[in-house]
């Protein structure tokens, strides 16, 4: 079975580039169809499946078309098992900065997302 190494990291900053992109032809190279997507917004805990995040991410304006800067950093990875690995990340979704710690598994050779955790670390002001 192939060592997660380079491919958690391809597969992370495939992840970056959906975030800021937005791009919906991606999502499916990026999120397996059964993730579950969780975090605190407001107060209250939010969740979403994999179809209802992608909704969420394609009907927002993408960072790339608002200029936004883009900012995202990989914080950590541990490998848990041969098919089977989690990634600490910060990425910046226009004036939000979160923390994700994503669970990845790896399916016909391919590393997918299949849970996100997320937390609001930052609101950013308007033109930072």
């Amino acid at each position: 079975m192939q060592q997660s190494g380079s491919g958690i990291t391809s597969a992370i900053e495939a992840y970056f580039d959906l975030m800021y992109n937005a791009d919906d032809s991606q999502f499916p190279a990026v999120f397996h169809e059964l993730c579950q997507v969780h975090g605190m917004r407001d107060g209250k805990l939010m969740a979403w499946s994999a179809s209802e995040f992608r909704q969420l991410v394609g009907s927002r304006p993408s960072p790339a078309s608002m200029g936004s800067p883009r900012e995202e950093k990989i914080l950590r990875v541990d490998e848990i098992a041969p098919d089977m690995a989690a990634a600490k990340v910060r990425v910046r979704i226009g004036q939000t900065r979160f923390l994700d710690n994503l669970i990845f598994h790896q399916l016909d050779g391919k590393w997918l997302v299949t849970a996100k955790g997320f937390h609001v670390e930052e609101i950013l002001p308007a033109g930072e």
